[in-house]
């Protein structure tokens, strides 16, 4: 037993050393003579092994299924950011509470969330995030990674969070094995190292070698701890492998300057990262700041710029948008493009998808758009083999088979059938969307059963929906509850100011900016209404399409009559926001932030850009007016120097104000 109690600490103490440390004390011939060894003492006496033995590591244990494990802190997901200016965005809502933070800077690994708990130093459960508040115990795999301590160097009641991920030189050599065998290879590192951790039988799990970074402490004062840095070097001295590339800056600029330096070395990395977390560092200043629904406010993720990948146009469908406006979309072989498998990619309209001379069949480059909005760059012309289709417009609605029209002097073809089924479903969900009128609990799938069902036909039946409280109760998936939060919603989105209304009615062209812009030039609803085309395109932004559409939409007496049904049921209809003050510094003009502002907020800006009857955007092009420059301006200034574009200190904005 001495013996096995030695060839414990040793074999640790080795582990140790090469997997988190990256210091090898032993031979791989001394360390496979101790690890033989250790199984021949423990096989003689299997009453002996403890929970801490490296053989452990080794897998074997096969369990039925997961249960599931209610996390004692929630697991919460950050918000993400895609550029410089939503990253100066976030430190000025920080400083806007008073605070002027140090910010932790940490590579987000591509992989997959663990909360791993310790009593007494013993690792006695590993669970997934799952949904945050309830994940899956996955502790007979999680044992199988040697970087993870069986046992602590204290022995202390502790929960620390990591991510488990699997290296790319890992995957490379799974793969080549699998190949071998004809087994079908794994796509990424991401989802390797997430199917390898959902194994039933542990040796599967330790086979593949799988790694982690622990970057996180839920409740660091318990341990008399100040701040996320201290709780880092804790959880380091106690074991933990941490991830060397973190680091501590003093500021917004210093975090940016990581950004730009860790975008460089990702393609040398080991892993695969898709961005930068930062942290407040000072848990105090954490606690402050404290938590949105689902986010804390105190940290988020900076997502790296998209990846390209190719893959095959396989087919080109349509479909129909509330306006009745038709879309052409590709289908694809699916993808992984930054971590999720693409299958469809909207392809605009019909001269998007001539311009880029796209045919069925084609290779194509795809990325995602902020890394979210699927987009197709280009066809592989160099690929084709000659059996390639060519792209045909259809001259009919794929839904009710009335034939297209195609406006003067406009891209896109419509369906002019106002009873069309899918103009009216689509039509219904836009009204109750996010940037519209808001109706949490009224999504796309639910309105589709309510228009199904015949509870909803047209919009000003959601504000009627309370009248079917008792039949809604009854579908499946709802009860009392549920339906009460539902009507509430609809019930407080009738408050909404003006421009969320404009944006919901679906006028064709109008979007949620050129909405607000009408909003706070009319101020009412039948003061839009009664405008007139030339009215309407002295606005600026309102061109004489945007116009031309919304005198056609207050025409037409059937829209006029939902209006006024609307006005009937309480529906808001003022501008309730700043109104428009002229201001001919600003009127009409185009602005671009860039910097650290001391004087305002980014946002508080833009509201003032807008109140006086300019419009802000993030890039810089030859349509932008001035350009405002705070402390350490990005490579915005230096376009705005290059195109002789005004500029502006912050000092000389405020005169102007």
């Amino acid at each position: 037993m001495d013996r096995m109690n030695e060839l414990i600490d040793i074999i640790n103490e080795a582990d140790y050393n090469y997997h988190t440390l990256d210091n090898p004390t032993i031979t791989d011939q001394e360390y496979d003579s101790y690890l033989r060894e250790l199984f021949e003492i423990e096989e003689a006496h299997p009453e002996w092994v403890r929970e801490d033995s490296p053989t452990q590591h080794a897998g074997g244990k096969i369990i039925e299924g997961f249960e599931k494990v209610t996390h004692k802190i929630p697991m919460m997901s950050l918000s993400d950011v895609f550029s410089e200016s939503e990253l100066i965005a976030f430190d000025e809502r920080i400083k806007k509470e008073g605070i002027n933070p140090e910010y932790m800077c940490e590579l987000k690994i591509d992989g997959l969330s663990v909360s791993l708990l310790y009593e007494k130093g013993k690792l006695v459960r590993a669970a997934t995030r799952g949904d945050g508040v309830v994940g899956e115990d996955i502790t007979h795999n999680v044992k199988t990674i040697k970087v993870i301590p069986l046992k602590l160097k204290e022995e202390v009641d502790i929960e620390v969070r990591g991510e488990i991920f699997m290296n790319k030189k890992t995957l490379e050599e799974l793969n080549e094995k699998r190949k071998e065998k004809g087994e079908p290879l794994l796509q990424n590192c991401r989802n390797a190292a997430a199917g390898s951790i959902r194994q039933l039988d542990s040796k599967v799990a330790a086979s593949r070698k799988l790694d982690n970074f622990i970057y996180h402490l839920p409740d660091p004062e318990d341990y008399g701890l100040k701040t996320h840095s201290e709780a880092i070097e804790y959880m380091r001295k106690l074991g933990f492998k941490i991830n060397p590339n973190n680091r501590l800056v003093k500021n917004i600029n210093e975090v940016l300057e990581f950004i730009e330096e860790k975008g460089k070395l990702r393609p040398r990395l080991a892993y695969d990262i898709d961005g930068v977390v930062v942290k407040v560092n000072s848990i105090e200043q954490q606690r402050k700041l404290g938590f949105t629904a689902k986010y804390p406010k105190w940290a988020t993720a900076y997502k790296f710029p998209a990846e390209e990948v190719l893959t095959k146009l396989k087919d080109i469908i349509f479909t129909v948008g509330r306006t009745g406006q038709i879309t052409p979309n590709a289908v694809l072989d699916p993808v992984i493009v930054a971590g999720s498998t693409i299958s469809r990619a909207t392809l605009h309209n019909e001269d998007y998808v001539l311009e880029k001379g796209l045919k069925i069949g084609d290779t194509v480059s795809i990325r995602k758009a902020g890394d979210v909005i699927p987009e197709v760059v280009e066809a592989k012309v160099e690929r084709r083999k000659g059996n390639e289709l060519d792209f045909v417009m259809i001259k009919k609605c794929p839904m009710c088979n009335t034939p297209l029209i195609k406006k003067e002097g406009q891209v896109d073809y419509y369906c002019p059938n106002d009873k069309c089924p899918a103009r009216h479903i689509e039509g219904l969900i836009h009204f109750a969307s996010r940037d519209a009128m808001n109706v949490d609990g009224l999504g796309d799938r639910i309105m589709e059963d309510f228009y199904n069902f015949g509870f909803i036909k047209n919009i000003v039946d959601i504000y009627n929906l309370k009248n079917h409280k008792q039949d809604l109760i009854r579908l499946e998936g709802f009860g009392d509850k549920s339906v009460n939060n539902l009507l509430d919603a609809i019930e407080n989105s009738k408050s909404n100011s003006l421009e969320k209304l404009i944006f919901a009615l679906g006028i064709p062209h109008v979007g949620a900016k050129t909405g607000k812009i009408l909003a706070q030039n009319f101020n009412t609803l039948d003061n839009l209404i009664n405008a007139s085309e030339e009215e309407l395109t002295n606005i600026p932004d309102i061109g004489g399409i945007i116009a031309k559409s919304i005198r056609e939409y207050f025409d037409n007496t059937d829209n006029l009559e939902i209006i006024n049904k609307l006005k009937e049921l309480g529906i808001n209809m003022n501008y309730l926001g700043k109104k428009i003050e002229k201001n001919d510094n600003f009127f009409g003009k185009t602005f671009v932030l860039t910097g650290s502002l001391e004087l305002f907020t980014r946002d508080e800006a833009k509201d003032i850009i807008e109140s006086l009857g300019g419009k802000t955007t993030d890039s810089v092009s030859k349509k932008t007016s001035v350009v405002i420059v705070g402390a350490n301006p990005g490579s915005k200034y230096t376009k705005a120097q290059e195109l002789n574009i005004e500029i502006w200190t912050e000092k000389e904005f405020k005169e102007k104000l």
